[in-house]
C-alpha cells in the first residue's frame, strides 16, 4: 500500500510513519518544516531497509502541483499538517487559520478528485469550554468570544470536520475524523506550548517548573504510539467512515499534580512557579479547564483504546530526553 502523510515530519506524523514503514508499505511525506523537523526522520531516512520505501517532500500542501502527483499516487491519505499548539496560533493567528482550513480544503478536494480514503487529524479543542465529563463525539460546542483568538484554533479545526463531512455526504468521499486528545511521547518539543516535554525539560535542567493559571484544570495524556495504532485501525475500518472518534487516554491528572510526579520521578531541585496566563500568552487566550475523553466509540470500531498509565508515559519522556541530551 502507498501511504500520503501531509505533516509527515511532524511529531505524531514521523511516527506514523514509521509503523507504515515496518508494515511493509511505502510511504510518501509532504511538510513544509514549519512545525516538523527532519530530525524526526532522519533515522527513516538511514534506514537502509527503507530506501526504497520513504519519499519525502519538503513543500506545502497549499501547493496544487505536488499534492495532486502525491494523492494520484498514494491509495491513502493521512492529512496531519496543521499549525499547532497554542503559541503558534496566539503568534501567528492569520497564518494558522490559512494553513488550517484552506490546507484542508485543498487535501480534501485532491481526496475527492481521486476518489481517495482520507483520514483527517482533528483535537480535542472542538469541544471547547466543558465542564463534565468524559467527552463523547456527539456532545455540544462551547468556545469563548471571538476576541479571544484562542478559540480560532478550535474553530478552524472544526470548520475543517464540517468541510470532511459534506465532502462525504454529498460527494460520497471515504473521511475518517479523528479528534486527538493530548498526544504526548518520544520526538515531541515544547516549543509550541506542549506541556510534558516543558515540564521535563525544565526539571531535568533544576528549572523552575512553569505552570500556567492555578495549575487545577485537568487533562488526560495519549502515548503516541496508542494513537499511531488507532489512528491506523480508523483508517482500515469501513465503520469509522464518515464518523467523528476520539482518541485519548485513561488518566485525569491536575497540571500541578503533573509537575509535582515529574519533580519526583526525575529526582529534580525544580521548584513549580505559577504564571498568569495573561502573561504567559496575553489576553487572547483563555483555558479549557477540564478534558477528559471517552473512548467507547473507538472501542467498539476499532477494537482497540489506547490504555497506557501516565507513569508509563512519563518514564518514556524522561527517558528519551535524557538520551537526547
Amino acid at each position: 500500500m502507498r501511504v500520503l502523510i501531509t505533516g509527515g515530519a511532524g511529531f505524531i506524523g514521523s511516527h506514523l510513519a514509521e509503523a507504515h514503514l515496518e508494515k511493509g508499505d511505502d510511504v510518501y511525506i509532504i511538510d513544509d518544516l514549519s512545525t516538523g523537523s527532519m530530525d524526526n526522520i532522519r533515522s527513516l531516512q538511514k534506514n537502509t531497509a527503507y530506501k526504497d520505501k520513504l519519499f519525502v517532500h519538503i513543500n506545502t500542501i497549499l501547493n496544487p502541483d505536488i499534492l495532486l502527483d502525491l494523492t494520484g499516487i498514494c491509495d491513502v491519505v493521512y492529512h496531519l499538517a496543521a499549525a499547532v499548539g497554542v503559541k503558534t496560533i496566539l503568534d501567528k493567528p492569520l497564518e494558522s487559520i490559512v494553513t488550517n482550513i484552506q490546507g484542508t480544503e485543498k487535501v480534501l478536494e485532491m481526496c475527492n478528485k481521486f476518489k481517495k480514503r482520507v483520514l483527517i487529524a482533528s483535537t480535542s479543542e472542538v469541544y471547547g469550554k466543558h465542564m463534565h465529563a468524559p467527552l463523547v463525539e456527539t456532545d455540544n460546542i462551547i468556545y469563548g468570544p471571538s476576541s479571544k483568538f484562542r478559540w480560532s484554533y478550535a474553530a478552524s479545526k472544526l470548520m475543517d470536520e464540517f468541510t470532511a463531512l459534506a465532502h462525504h455526504r454529498t460527494n460520497g468521499l471515504e473521511v475518517v475524523i479523528a479528534r486527538l486528545f493530548n498526544t504526548v511521547g518520544p520526538r515531541q518539543t515544547g516549543a509550541y506550548g506542549m506541556v510534558i516535554p516543558r515540564f521535563i525539560a525544565q526539571a531535568l535542567n533544576n528549572e523552575s517548573i512553569t505552570v500556567f493559571g492555578d495549575g487545577t484544570q485537568t487533562r488526560t495524556f495519549t502515548y503516541v504510539n496508542d494513537v499511531v495504532a488507532s489512528l491506523i485501525a480508523l483508517m482500515a475500518s469501513d465503520q469509522a467512515v464518515g464518523e467523528v472518534t476520539n482518541i485519548g487516554g485513561v488518566e485525569e491528572v491536575t497540571i500541578l499534580e503533573l509537575a509535582q510526579k515529574i519533580i519526583e520521578m526525575t529526582k529534580s531541585s525544580s521548584k513549580i512557579k505559577f504564571i498568569p496566563y495573561e502573561e504567559a500568552f496575553g489576553k487572547d487566550f483563555e483555558d479549557m479547564q477540564r478534558r477528559v475523553p471517552s473512548t467507547e466509540k473507538l472501542a467498539r470500531i476499532t477494537g482497540f483504546a489506547p490504555d497506557k498509565s501516565l507513569e508509563f508515559i512519563l518514564t518514556k519522556v524522561i527517558e528519551s530526553n535524557k538520551v537526547g541530551s
